[in-house]
């Protein structure tokens, strides 16, 4: 199937424009990322690096797996390959002597400040092109956002 450029004024499906504008935000914030220096990410990666972020205290793999709504065990691949990739650290928990705390290390650090500049042009690019309907946008997917189910909900609390 090819792909057609739609106008601003289509009337297309809302979920499909939904689904088309997510992948379209994504496409550019991956290319934006592996511009600088970020290569092979997924969107699973930016959930899990924003959830330890967003932790007041270092989260153990556990913590991560509930707040992220995914088994322990599925938490355990992520945070391997993340270790193995130089994104995150384990290190003993403080709280729990049977657990370690995941921790950010500074190419965790560097993508999170990357994306998050990436967000900020995004919505200031989007805000000159539609001026105040930018907020009206906002409010829009919060709302929908807001109505999932818990694991879309994690997903949501992570930012």
């Amino acid at each position: 199937m090819v792909a057609q450029k739609l106008k601003p004024e289509s009337r297309a499906d809302f979920g499909i424009l939904l689904g088309l504008a997510y992948q379209a935000f994504v496409d550019q914030l991956r290319a934006d990322l592996e511009r600088r220096g970020f290569a092979d990410l997924t969107p699973t990666v930016g959930y899990v690096v924003r959830a330890i972020a967003a932790s007041a205290e270092p989260p153990s793999q556990r913590d991560l797996a509930a707040h992220l709504g995914i088994t322990d065990q599925g938490a355990g691949k992520i945070v391997n390959d993340l270790v193995a990739r130089g994104f995150v650290t384990r290190r003993p928990s403080p709280r729990d002597t049977r657990a370690n705390a995941i921790q950010l290390a500074a190419r965790g650090r560097k993508l999170l400040a990357a994306a998050r500049r990436f967000h900020a042009r995004f919505e200031t690019a989007l805000a000159s092109e539609v001026g105040a309907d930018a907020d009206v946008t906002r409010r829009v997917l919060t709302a929908i956002a807001a109505a999932a189910d818990d694991s879309a909900a994690g997903r949501l609390r992570a930012t």
